[in-house]
């Protein structure tokens, strides 16, 4: 047998050569796999869903965030109070007199801001600086928290420099740990709720309001005062310490998705305790009742074009009623 020339063989030979170069596209292809793979279980397990989806609210999860002893951790734990006590450190009765209610921001922002479809704050870092209609401008997140100051609250604006100020900010940062910037959240802002063919009655929502609000709400409103002399367990749906009607909650439809995703107490989105319809109907009766007066609200939606149909307020960019407007149907088309 002649080696030599067999050797020479194999070397010219292209069978070998081509078995050789599909093994190595195997190989690699097979290393590019287990690469993706490893990239793949890294992201799903360090984006920690639980928060990044807004489940139910996760006390332990905000505990974590807030337990440190770091400069940081310490002024996040201040804005959750400012936000769960804000009438005592904020109100009317205090040496700050911020707040012209004494309402708290988890009145709206249920369970201190954690709370699914109640305007839950988890996120909001990486959504702002965004753009508001009702200002016709690009706004911060704390030119948002003033407004809500000034309307929710019936109060007046804080320095953005102010400790008051960081702390809610820092606190919203340390909630949010964990969300993946450009995620839409699971839970963020209020449940959908179906237009009526017809307007909403606050007449009938007096029927709902009596049967299934007035034992925690007050049958005139009111509220239910709490334990701290500045603050309500239930708080007032109208009158001089409930909010303004230049705010959110006084808009028709924003009202109605924040009931039915969850009042009576107890409800979700999930599992609403009330239709739509009578949400709607009992957010037309709770916004019917004498409320405070913003002030220089001819001034909001510089470009009315913007301003929502469900606007209880003019001027507007139609020729339709002010009553429709507030109360539907809204089968109008939106300029």
């Amino acid at each position: 047998m002649n080696t030599e020339r067999d050797s020479k063989n194999f070397e010219n030979d292209p069978i070998p050569r081509i078995n050789r170069l599909v093994t190595y596209c195997i190989i690699l292809s097979l290393m590019v796999l287990m690469l993706c793979g490893g990239i793949y279980w890294t992201y799903n397990h360090q984006r920690q869903i639980p928060n990044a989806e807004i489940k139910s609210a996760d006390a332990a999860h905000v505990q974590n965030h807030l337990s440190d002893n770091s400069p940081e951790g310490e002024l996040a734990a201040y804005g959750e109070q400012l936000i769960t006590s804000t009438a005592a450190l904020l109100g009317p009765d205090t040496k700050m007199k911020i707040t012209g209610n004494k309402l708290a921001c988890t009145n709206c922002h249920l369970q201190a801001g954690t709370k699914p479809f109640a305007a839950p704050y988890i996120g909001l870092t990486d959504k702002f600086p965004t753009y508001i209609g009702r200002e016709d401008k690009i706004e911060t997140l704390e030119e948002r928290i003033n407004g809500c100051f000034e309307r929710s609250m019936n109060g007046s604006s804080i320095s953005v420099e102010s400790r008051e100020m960081r702390a809610i900010v820092t606190y919203i940062k340390h909630i949010s740990k964990g969300t993946i910037l450009g995620d839409t959240l699971r839970g963020r802002g209020f449940t959908r709720i179906a237009h009526l063919p017809r307007a909403a009655s606050p007449q009938q929502g007096q029927t709902v309001y009596i049967a299934k609000c007035a034992s925690c709400h007050g049958k005139e409103g009111q509220g239910q005062p709490g334990d701290n002399p500045n603050g309500y367990t239930y708080p007032p749906l109208w009158g001089p310490h409930s909010y303004n009607d230049g705010a959110g909650m006084a808009r028709l439809l924003t009202a109605a998705a924040f009931i039915k995703g969850n009042m009576p107490f107890g409800a979700t989105a999930e599992n609403p305790l009330l239709t739509d319809e009578e949400a709607l109907d009992v957010a037309a009766y709770i916004n019917s009742q004498p409320r405070p007066v913003k002030s220089n609200k001819e001034k909001d939606y510089p470009d009315l074009t913007k301003k929502p149909k469900d606007s209880p307020y003019p001027p507007y960019a139609d020729q339709i009623s002010q009553h429709q407007h507030q109360y539907g149907p809204y089968n109008f088309s939106a300029k």
